[in-house]
């Protein structure tokens, strides 16, 4: 192997050019592991265009530069588990697959590791301190990360339907009903999304910033979403959304099922199940053939049953890893 000895990182500035470049080297990396995954530069703008305490693209996106030239990116961020019991410094890395075998991962992940071990000591708070991030099954990342002491800690599968025919639709329970989404809604289904996986493991971004993100990203629809109300309350929701880059970039026709929530008061009473059938519908009815999801295997209600039961087929798998941050070298 060859080691890299003049790489350069450094912090994110912003301009367009830097954006372009990521997007690039994040959709070569899944394209060479075989991820089905497309990234757009306008999804990335909207995502790092509202900071928050947890994600600030000005602070926590780093890139790595050979001989001038964007290589690898990365980018920091932190989370409080529901649990009660972490306090998750989340880093993700990904370089230019051109370059692999030369060290630029073992570096880029030392100076993410060292940036978030003094995040951390900026926090004066009780929760055990861990690092944390994501890799596809059997992939190069995944070897990477435990070959530095990461340690799975939950399972992760995404789902597919390989067809959109033969569709049931399900009725929803009594008493609920469809209602088309209008932005003075978008904070209640919100925080009754987040609300809906306060029991499920680990911990997301929950600051009105990260629904910004989600809702400036030019792929996102709400007048795809379905939505159920009982009165005034969200029961439950599926926010359903077609990636047309992605659909090009992969040759495929294919909406994702993008979350799928019920509230506690709600459940076990089929309406998960109607709106799963109505979406797939949806979705067929916009000219898509297929649909995807992504499910904790583990998930405490039994989504993996419940998507088995509508028609969906394990297609890719995915790992959490974590390891202590006390234990790491500084």
């Amino acid at each position: 192997m060859t080691v890299v000895t003049d790489l350069r990182l450094r912090i994110f500035r912003g301009t367009d050019d830097e954006v372009d470049a990521i997007a690039q080297i994040l959709n070569a990396h899944a394209a060479a592991d075989a991820i089905d995954e497309v990234w757009t530069a306008d999804g990335l703008r909207a995502w790092f265009g509202h900071p928050s305490e947890q994600f600030d693209a000005a602070r926590d996106v780093l890139l790595a530069e050979l001989d001038g030239r964007v290589v690898a990116t990365g980018r920091t961020e932190w989370v409080d588990t529901r649990d009660g019991r972490y306090r998750e410094y989340r880093l993700y890395g990904t370089v230019d697959p051109v370059l692999r075998g030369r060290g630029i991962g073992t570096a880029l992940l030392a100076e993410l590791e060292r940036r978030q071990r003094a995040r951390a000591a900026e926090h004066d708070q009780p929760r055990e301190t861990v690092f944390m991030t994501f890799a596809a099954v059997g992939r190069l990342d995944e070897a990477l990360l435990r070959a530095n002491a990461y340690e799975p800690a939950r399972w992760f599968i995404d789902m597919v339907r390989p067809t959109l025919d033969d569709l049931v639709e399900r009725p929803l329970p009594d008493g609920l009903e469809l209602r088309p989404v209008s932005p003075d809604q978008h904070e209640a289904i919100w925080r009754a999304n987040r609300e809906a996986f306060r029991d499920h493991w680990g911990g997301s971004d929950e600051s009105i910033e990260q629904l910004r993100r989600i809702l400036d990203d030019p792929d996102v629809d709400t007048g795809l979403w379905l939505i159920a109300w009982d009165g005034d309350e969200v029961a439950g929701g599926v926010w359903n959304e077609i990636r047309p880059a992605e659909n090009e970039g992969l040759g495929i026709r294919r909406g994702w099922l993008d979350s799928v929530f019920t509230r506690r008061p709600w459940r076990r009473r089929g309406l998960a199940g109607a709106l799963i059938s109505r979406s797939l519908a949806l979705l067929r009815d916009r000219g898509m053939t297929s649909a995807i999801l992504g499910v904790d295997v583990d998930n405490p209600t039994g989504a993996f049953g419940l998507y088995e039961a509508a028609g969906f087929e394990v297609h890719d798998r995915f790992v959490a890893l974590r390891k202590p941050m006390q234990d790491a070298a500084p």
